[in-house]
């Protein structure tokens, strides 16, 4: 297991802040029975932001005939929708929601090459939610195999999260499972699949990203 890159800008900051507010309340405090028990919070909470930020080894088996995960988290959503931003038909979406424990890098569901990338500004409704798909901050990336099949994966900001990283451009090929992203502190991946992709995952179920497999192409 690594610590993302994006951990290795915020742990420092915390780190220093969460020093900064110890000693606040060390010379502020008389009772250092409270001290004690406000010191052991901080290092509690230190330890959640570095495991946060924590990318675990994975071996992919990549098949072109099938859709992997994007990110680890929870099916919440599978459902025929109109994709009106980029598709502009009908398409399948397999809505996976992240809590703050997840891992939260983003991996390519197919390998080809991006199509299409766009980042849009918006509100931070919570990422369960259905509207958040269209009226969050969100990042809808378009990644198209060599037949031309394509496959569109969206980051979409929650309550807490602020932050989508996205590290590809259009043009950029991409294996499968690799990493294209990263969105920080909780959030929400929806996927667009044609409508002859077969699900092969349930509601509820937690999705592993790169290893999970979504649907059959």
């Amino acid at each position: 297991m690594t610590i993302h890159k994006e951990g290795k800008r915020i742990i420092p900051v915390a780190f220093f802040f969460l020093a900064v507010l110890d000693f606040i309340i060390y010379i502020s405090l008389k009772q250092f029975l409270i001290f004690y028990f406000l010191m052991a919070a901080s290092l509690i909470l230190a330890g959640l932001v570095v495991y946060f930020f924590r990318i675990p080894v994975r071996n992919i088996d990549r098949n072109e005939n099938q859709v992997l995960s994007p990110c680890d988290g929870k099916v919440v959503i599978i459902k025929e929708v109109f994709e009106k931003e980029y598709f502009k038909d009908n398409r399948i979406q397999v809505s996976i929601f992240m809590s703050p424990l997840n891992v939260h890098q983003n991996r390519a569901p197919i390998g080809g090459k991006i199509s299409y990338l766009k980042h849009f500004p918006g509100s931070f409704y919570p990422a369960f939610v259905d509207k958040s798909s269209e009226l969050n901050e969100r990042c809808s990336t378009v990644f198209k195999m060599g037949n031309g099949t394509e496959v569109l994966s969206r980051q979409i900001a929650g309550t807490v999260a602020r932050r989508i990283c996205t590290y590809k451009n259009p043009g950029d090929k991409i294996e499968q499972g690799d990493e294209y992203g990263f969105i920080r502190f909780g959030s929400r991946v929806d996927l667009f699949l044609p409508l002859d992709a077969k699900v092969v995952v349930d509601l509820d179920v937690k999705s592993v990203g790169g290893k999970t497999i979504i649907a059959t192409l």
